[in-house]
């Protein structure tokens, strides 16, 4: 049993060492939301450029910044941390929410992930204890290692026939399921 706890405390400390080396750098800001360009020059992901998110956060499916851009992910780490954070609205464009985009935002109450989400990213709302429901859309196959770890106020989770594989610990420490 020390051996489980030492794991993962281990491997929550690597993450947390991970994800505090992530580059913050953002390519550019509209409406308090950070965007970096992805690599095809037409898409956007929506970054943390240093910034804590509070409120609620209503991402859009298009961004103007010189030229228009669609939104098509949340990057790794996009809204770590961002306890004050209370909802999120993702719009169809989004296609991915990556490695730990709402780590530790316990105070998010409230999200809705679209038809066009097609992966969850590893500790991607890991403890986000004050969510209560979540439901996955059809689009997804997979739910990764730790998805949602410690979400504690969980008390009910759809999950789709298209899941084929749940992660390693996705909903360890959910207490309330």
């Amino acid at each position: 049993m020390k051996h489980k706890l030492f794991l993962r405390r281990f491997l929550a400390s690597l993450l947390f060492l991970a994800v505090s080396t992530l580059s913050w750098a953002y390519d550019f800001e509209v409406d308090g939301i950070y965007y970096n360009k992805n690599d095809d020059g037409a898409t956007v992901a929506v970054s943390n450029g240093s910034k804590t998110y509070s409120g609620d956060v209503i991402i859009p499916a298009t961004v103007t910044y010189d030229v228009v851009y669609d939104v098509t992910s949340i990057a790794d780490g996009a809204f770590y941390n961002c306890s004050g954070l209370t909802s999120i609205t993702i719009p169809n464009s989004v296609t991915s929410i990556g490695r730990s985009a709402f780590y530790g935002c316990s105070g998010l109450t409230s999200v809705t992930i679209p038809n066009s989400v097609t992966s969850i990213g590893n500790y991607s709302f890991y403890g986000c204890s004050g969510l209560t429901s979540v439901t996955i859309p059809n689009s997804v196959t997979s739910i990764a290692d730790y998805a949602f770890y410690n979400c504690s106020g969980l008390t009910s989770v759809t999950i789709p026939n298209s899941v084929t594989s749940i992660g390693w610990y996705a909903f360890y420490g959910c207490s309330g399921l």
